[in-house]
């Protein structure tokens, strides 16, 4: 038996060089910024859009992990020269993608494979959705007569994206290469590969190519009936090529007997349609001989050689063309739903290069028109009944579809939620740099599957986007929502090893180990990251404001907040929030006994390097808690004198600070610093920054902007209700004559 060999409208192989195939080339010229953006090679992109798929590589149920394809990394001695250098700068960067393709095409150039493995192995851990380094891979380990660990390397790429069709027939190839089809079992064993690759890839938009190869693979073997089933499967499924999966079965039928083509169950029941067609055609009923035959006796041929006749031949035909008609349109229906969707989608494969607002919008409509689609589907089949707890189940969805038959169904038997997981599958390799795009799919599999959800996000944090904080801030709420606090501790803990200096990190564990009663743990945290944040000013006043409120607000020690406040100020006395979180520190205890203590802040404030807009702001308020609170009307007027006096000083300064100043406190009084400064009731709310879209720095300047979405955890009592303070004092001039 001869191996079956792909036309090159079936399977665009490529050339043994890396160029074009979705793989990014090293193209500097193209790079936008400071990331490493490559580009493809628009040829190859084009012809492979026109063939199929190009990087259809998805993870829909592979490990959070990807295991490396050892080698005798001793049989070569040692590394090329410059190895050594260019791992250590993709190590040093490994965000850099033109670093690890520099270091790739450079093992290949030298074409030594001890390096390859190393390069390959550490590269595809980081990037395991680059079908073509897979393909290449086992391409190095077959010309070096390594034909198992070529095989290896297939199955762990598909592993890694099995919706690739172009990896699945690469690795079907490689089997038919290599195999002896002469023998049973090779035969067997491609016909299992196959049924997995239609397994895992088949409801692929792109599957066609998948589709085609088995049919005429079974064709090859002269496995005609196999042939059919294999068409009647791609009838059901909505793909780009559709229709032509239905012209290829119409030849298929019209050139074959049916009972060349059909199995011997399905063949009698259409034989049984076709005497019944002509026995209604003729308008009479089965004479008494046929219905009084003896048991067990067959029906007689409508030849003597126990064939079909030529009529009966071309009638039966007739009749698998018009059930096939059927499923066609119906098919047809689904893959109109979605050809506006699919015709959205330019870049259906990964790339470092960010993706186009459009591309972006488009994924998000299909992704919730598919949900909608899945739970319409649920929701409209009637009488079903699904367990509670199950709702959404792969499982329960198979109940409801069987008890209700007459529920739409995009492929024969196939589930809307599954449909939803395919199309989550194929949007996150596009978009796998995307953490909106994973925190939807984690949350869409949560309402069926906490563990599932649980392996998105395993996926998500430790393959595709280890440096994106957010991503991992969801998997910390997620799992502290399912009590698994260790876990959510253990992450919180490795992001900030993996990331140091993110304060949203730090204040995230600390709040964790208060909610789980470890007040002390909190405590120990913060007080931590003011003493190693001490070489940056405002990066320890923030830290200095969260642990003062922890002492104050619940280990009820006011003298230690005052301390660490005091601490900070000295070290940056310039900072309007410390003063402000001291002063309402000061504020909140007894007046009877703290007024000398707002008097000493106040005084302080005002001998501090502030703006004026602030020592107004702190005079003020000096002003009102001695008018509140004051044991004579003496202490009184010698807070009205100071801030006359202050009012005189600094009078042409005041507009200029009025019309911008970045310490004016009643400008970031509504932040989530955790300071008690507050704007005067019509200043305009604090306006959240962007979500950040890269791995930021040690956090510098202000932090009272920079993580919008601590402020519903961390609001203040806010200065706003000192209404009176707003405008000028003339309201005082009525109590107390001018000095």
């Amino acid at each position: 038996m001869t191996s079956f060999v792909l036309s090159s409208d079936m399977a665009a192989e490529g050339s043994e060089d890396l160029s074009g195939n979705g793989e990014m080339d090293n193209q500097e010229g193209e790079l936008g910024d400071s990331e490493a953006f490559v580009a493809p090679n628009p040829e190859n992109q084009a012809s492979e859009e026109a063939d199929g798929t190009m990087m259809e590589a998805v993870e829909a149920t592979a490990p959070y992990t990807m295991p490396v394809v050892e080698g005798d990394e001793e049989d070569e001695g040692e590394l090329p020269v410059d190895f050594d250098r260019l791992w250590k700068v993709a190590h040093d960067n490994p965000q850099d993608f033109t670093s690890w393709t520099d270091l790739l095409q450079y093992c290949e150039q030298e074409g030594h494979m001890t390096a390859s493995r190393r390069a390959l192995n550490a590269f595809l851990l980081r990037y395991p959705l680059c079908y073509g380094y897979w393909k290449k891979f086992a391409d190095m380990e077959r010309r070096a007569g390594n034909n198992v660990k070529a095989e290896e390397v297939c199955v762990q790429g598909l592993k890694a994206i099995p919706l690739s069709v172009d990896l699945w027939i690469h690795y079907i190839n490689l089997l038919l290469g290599t195999l002896n089809m002469n023998l049973p079992e090779s035969t067997q064993r491609i016909r299992s590969v196959l049924e997995e690759a239609l397994e895992a890839a088949g409801m692929d938009w792109h599957s066609d190519r998948l589709w085609d190869l088995f049919a005429e693979w079974e064709k090859e073997q002269g496995n005609l009936k196999a042939m059919t089933v294999v068409y009647d499967r791609a009838l059901k499924v909505p793909t780009q090529l559709y229709r032509g999966h239905y012209d290829k079965m119409k030849t298929h039928i019209n050139s074959n007997p049916p009972l060349d083509i059909l199995s011997e169950e399905e063949y009698q029941t259409l034989r049984a349609e076709y005497k019944q067609s002509q026995a209604q055609g003729e308008g009479s009923n089965p004479t008494e001989e046929e219905e009084e035959r003896p048991p067990g006796e067959e029906e007689p041929a409508d030849n003597d050689d126990g064939k079909d006749s030529e009529e009966a031949v071309q009638k039966m035909q007739e009749l698998l063309l018009a059930g096939r008609e059927k499923i066609f349109q119906e098919n047809e229906a689904e893959v109109r739903k979605r050809w506006t969707f699919e015709d959205a989608i330019k870049r259906p494969y990964f790339h470092v290069k960010p993706l186009d607002k459009a591309q972006l919008k488009g994924w998000q409509s299909y992704l919730d028109w598919e949900m909608a689609e899945a739970k319409g589907e649920h929701e409209g089949t009637e009488g079903a009944e699904v367990t509670e707890g199950t709702e959404g189940t792969e499982e329960a969805a198979a109940e409801v579809e069987q008890e209700a038959p007459e529920a739409p169904k995009a492929e024969g038997g196939i589930s809307g939620h599954k449909r939803v997981l395919i199309l989550f599958e194929r949007c996150l390799i596009a978009c796998a740099l995307y953490e909106e795009f994973w925190t939807k799919y984690a949350h869409y599999m949560e309402q069926s599957s906490v563990e599932e959800a649980r392996t998105v996000f395993r996926r998500t944090c430790e393959i595709h986007l280890p440096y994106k904080h957010s991503v991992h801030l969801h998997w910390a709420t997620f799992e502290e929502r399912h009590g698994n606090f260790t876990v959510a501790q253990n992450i919180l803990e490795t992001l900030e090893q993996t990331m140091p200096g993110l304060a949203v990190v730090r204040l995230r564990r600390a709040g964790l180990e208060r909610r789980l009663g470890h007040v002390d743990r909190a405590e120990t945290m913060l007080t931590e990251a003011v003493e190693q944040s001490k070489e940056n000013p405002p990066l320890h006043a923030f830290y200095s404001i969260k642990l003062a409120r922890l002492l104050l607000k619940l280990g009820k020690n006011a003298s230690r907040a005052r301390t660490v406040l005091q601490e900070a100020i000295e070290l940056n006395p310039d900072n309007g929030k410390l003063h402000l979180n001291l002063l309402e520190l000061e504020v909140s205890g007894d007046p009877r006994t703290n007024g000398t203590g707002v008097q000493q802040c106040v005084t302080r404030a005002l001998a501090a390097p502030l703006s004026p807009r602030t020592k107004i702001l702190f005079s003020q308020r000096g002003l009102q808690f001695a008018e509140d609170f004051g044991a004579t009307v003496q202490s009184v007027l010698t807070m009205y004198d100071e801030h006359q006096k202050l009012l005189k000083e600094i009078g042409p300064k005041k507009r200029g600070a009025e019309n911008g100043d970045s310490d004016d406190p009643e400008k970031v009084s509504r932040t989530d610093d955790g300071s008690a400064t507050a704007a005067a009731q019509t200043a305009p709310p604090t306006v959240p920054p962007a979500p950040m879209t890269a791995p930021p720095p040690p956090m510098m300047g202000d932090m009272s902007g920079s993580y919008g979405s601590y402020s519903s955890w961390y609001q203040q009592p806010q200065y706003g209700g000192y209404g009176g303070y707003q405008n000028p004092w003339n309201q005082y001039n009525q109590y107390y004559p001018p000095s």
